[in-house]
Parts: C-alpha cells; structure tokens; sequence
C-alpha cells in the first residue's frame, strides 16, 4: 500500500478490507466520509509537504483577526480565545506551554517573548495535516467562515442590498473610501505613494489571490513610470470591481479587514431616468460606453485616461477593454469615470440585448478626423445606438470626439459632422490628438455631459417623428377632455335651470 502512496501523492488512504470476512469494512466508510469532509487537496500540497497558497493566506487572515493587540503574536490570552472560539474548549496552561514548546523544538521563529507567531501558527496547523489530523485545520477554517473552496461562504456576503433595476448602478460609500485610503497607507512602505507589486501582494495576502492580476482589471488602472499601482488607481480600480461585482468587492473588504457592517460598504444610485426628470445625477462613479471603427484612437483615449504614453504603432483590440480613473472636477469635488472600449464587430451582437445601454451613462463615439471613411462609420454607429436607445428605453447623453487633431482633417468629416450634431441635437465633436496630449478637458467634460442626462440625447428621424406622434394625441387628448369637461358643465347647467323652471311653475 506504501508505495502506491509514495508514487500517487493524490491518493489519501490505502485500505485493505473484505466485505465477505467483515474486515475493515467500517473503516472503509469512515475514511470514505473523512476524505469528503475534510479532504487533503485543497490544504496540503503532498509533492511539496507544504500548505498551499490559499490555505496559508486563510489561516493569515485568521491569525490577524485573533491577533487583538496586533504585536505580530498570539498571547496565552488570545491563543485561548482562539480555542474557544473554534472547539468551544478553554486550553489549560499546560497545554498552551506544551504547544508553544513544540513549535520552539522544531521552529524557533514560532514563538517569541510575545506568544505564538504567524510561522509558528502555520506550522501547527502543517503539523496537524501531517499527521492525519485535518478535521483540526477544517474546523478552524469554517468557524471563520470559509467553504470548501476556502473562500468566504455565500451567507456572509449579503446581496440583497444589491438588488436594483439595470439603470441603477452600485458605488462604494464614503466609509469604504475611506478605509481604503488608509489601506493604502498602511501597505505603502516607502511612502511613493504608489504601491508596487510587492505590497499589492501583500495587502491582498489575506485573500484567496489578487483580485486584480488578471481580466479587466489587470491593465485598467493608473500606474506610475515603474509599474505601482497610484492611489487614484487604486480606488478607481475598486469602484470599477463594485460596478462590474458587488458581491467580489464585498468578499475582498472582508478578506483585507474591513471592520464596518457590510451593509453599510455600498450605496444604490438612483435610477437615471429619475434623473433626468430631475435635470440632475448625482453619482460619484460614471461609465462611459466608447464607440467607433477600427483604429480610430479608442484604445488610445482608455490609455489617455490612465496616463499611458501614447503608441504610435496601432494594434486591434482583443478581448474587453477597460479605463478607470479618478476626475478632478473644476468645483473641487473627484469623480471616478470608467470607459469600456466597444469593438466595432461586436456591436450588434451587443445590441441585439435590450438592456446592453442600460449601464451605459454616456455614450463617446470616437472617429479619425483625417479619415472620410472612419467619420461615415461612426456617423452609422451613432445612429445605430441611438436608435437602439430609443426602442429600449434607455436613452443617455452622447459626445463625439474627432480624433488624431494632428493630421489634416478631411472636408467631409467637418462638414458633416456639423450637420449630424445639428440635426441630431449633440454637441460638436471634440476635437483630440492623442500623439500631442492635446485632449482638451476631454474627460472632465465627459462627466459633465454624463451628470446632465437630460441633455445631448441623440434623436434619430424616427425618434422625431415618433416624439411628435406623441405629441399630437396628448393634444387631441387633452381637447378631447376639454370638451367633455365643457358638455358635462353644460349638462349640469340645464339641469339646474329645468329644477328652477319646475320649480317656479
């Protein structure tokens, strides 16, 4: 049985048994339930003899949450709170002694004139894994909540706060904020106001891994000329994981300490056609959708965005795209915009779902002012999702930007781009040159479209056309009900005076 182990290091137990003899036959279902209630996989690697990743950064998480004085060790006091808590047991003093002296004889780092040390901790519970004892380590684990997967369970996280209709949209509360302002703080060793990937890696060290080394978030963000991750790239990078998954960004406050109720972490927005009844939007995070053909410079304006140096050579974009930074506003206040690049192939596709616009709080349709061709499909894309916005309900402000100023413009984009906006009833396209830094205010007057939404939205023919239908029978109506007002009074009128002529009589 030995050397089967030895050579298939997945195999947990080897048993022999006889189910005709009655030989071993309970031990066969005791290790059968054993190895499905507390498996070996997830927590020990058998090729290496060592825990694995996510059950160290658990077990980190655990010993810091136990850790009350935060001075690096658990105490006798707070090794026994621990006890407690996990096996509802107290330790005598004998027993905290005994341990302590069996993680020194083996480990010195495991124990200093404070208690017992996070590599001391690690190697207890290493210890219980090898020999056999991995209900110990199971226990500990689900008493702070983990599942089998050792992440945080689903009934921790409480959704039902993130329930809304499709064009509301979920943002951070200034409490997380804040919390995370000083999250930054505290893992910014060197105080550059930037975190590199080493201190990102430690900050997220309590969590099952980085939420942000791959996806869309992995080249989303501001980062500075070595490759850390800036504060406003940091906070822009969590509102962005709030917008697309409330319920990961929950987890991951949790994960890195975050020691408020967690319903108070998030904050609905109102509904944006409630906005722009009322004229106004007061969200803090604005998502912009960006339209327009291949190698019209939209790549270029998400990298603009985050303070990437302009490429001159051009590449299709594979795959989603997304920007994220914060906004200094000119009346002093920072909002957060994240620009999601749509491909020009994909659009159909995405507009053949009804509510593909509904996130969406303004629209930029970006085309290459020298190019006549690159100006007729944005002018055909723009009135594409307009129209779609239209059928659906889900209308929102539109900006159009003319990019690559630098080069000569062509005749027709500027004639016709005066007429479309015109007639469509947009601004003006804004002119950009992504290779000059010349993007005059571009993101600051993006938000300030998306906060008025119940201006620059664009209006097709049939948009116009439809309105003024609308129009015509509320007027009809509103006649209608004025002349039935009018024949009631004059019903009620003769009534009265046929009761006074009676009455006279």
């Amino acid at each position: 049985m030995t050397p089967i182990m030895h050579q298939f290091r997945e195999i947990e137990t080897c048993i022999e048994c006889s189910a005709l003899k009655q030989i071993q036959v309970a031990e066969v279902f005791y290790y059968a339930q054993k190895a499905v209630l507390h498996p070996t996989a997830p927590l020990f690697d058998q090729e290496t003899q060592t825990l694995k990743p996510r059950c160290v950064r658990a077990l980190k998480r655990i010993f810091i949450l136990c850790d009350h004085d935060r001075d690096g060790a658990l105490s006798d006091a707070e090794l026994n709170d621990f006890q407690v808590k996990c096996f509802n047991a107290p330790l005598q003093p004998s027993e905290i002694v005994g341990v302590k002296k069996v993680v020194s004889e083996k480990l010195p780092e495991g124990v200093n004139e404070h208690g017992l040390t996070l590599t001391g901790f690690l190697f207890l519970h290493a210890l219980f894994i090898e020999k056999g004892r991995l209900e110990t380590t199971w226990t500990v684990l689900r008493k702070f909540g983990y599942n089998d997967e050792i992440k945080l369970r689903d009934d921790l996280l409480p959704t039902a706060q993130f329930k809304r209709a499709p064009d509301q949209s979920i943002e951070l509360t200034s409490e997380a904020m804040d919390f995370l302002r000083g999250i930054f703080s505290m893992f910014d060793i060197d105080g550059d106001g930037a975190l590199r990937p080493q201190e990102l890696e430690d900050l997220f060290s309590t969590a099952p891994e980085s939420p942000w080394e791959e996806g869309i978030y992995e080249d989303s963000m501001e980062k500075n000329a070595l490759g850390a991750v800036t504060l406003n790239g940091f906070l822009s990078a969590w509102a962005l994981m709030t917008l697309m998954d409330p319920v990961k960004s929950l987890a991951y406050l949790i994960y890195i300490g975050y020691p408020g109720d967690p319903v108070s972490v998030f904050h609905v927005t109102r509904r944006r056609r409630i906005d722009r009844k009322r004229l106004n939007s007061h969200r803090n995070v604005f998502q912009c959708f960006v339209f327009g053909p291949g190698n019209a410079g939209k790549s270029a304006l998400l990298n603009a965005l985050i303070g990437r140096p302009f490429i001159e050579k051009y590449t299709t974009t594979k795959g989603d795209h997304y920007a994220t930074n914060v906004i200094d506003m000119s009346e002093g206040t920072k909002k957060i915009l994240v620009m999601r690049e749509i491909l020009e192939d994909a659009v159909d596709k995405l507009l053949a779902n009804k509510e593909f616009l509904s996130p969406c709080d303004v629209a930029v349709f970006v085309y290459d002012s020298s190019d006549e061709a690159s100006w007729r499909k944005t002018a055909e894309l723009l009135v594409e999702v307009a129209t779609h916005a239209e059928n659906s309900g889900f209308v929102v402000p539109c900006v159009m930007v003319a990019a690559k100023d630098d080069l000569d413009p062509h005749p027709v984009s500027i004639t016709d781009s005066a007429r479309v906006s015109q007639d469509m009833g947009v601004e003006s396209p804004i002119t950009v040159s992504m290779k000059l830094g010349d993007i005059s205010n571009l993101f600051r007057r993006i938000i300030n479209v998306a906060q008025r939404p119940h201006l620059s939205i664009p209006e097709t023919e049939a948009g116009k056309n439809h309105k003024q239908y609308r129009r015509l029978v509320n007027r009809s109506l509103m006649f209608v009900s004025v002349g039935a007002a009018v024949t009631v009074v004059g019903i009620a009128a003769y009534r009265m005076y046929a009761v006074r002529k009676h009455s006279s009589g």
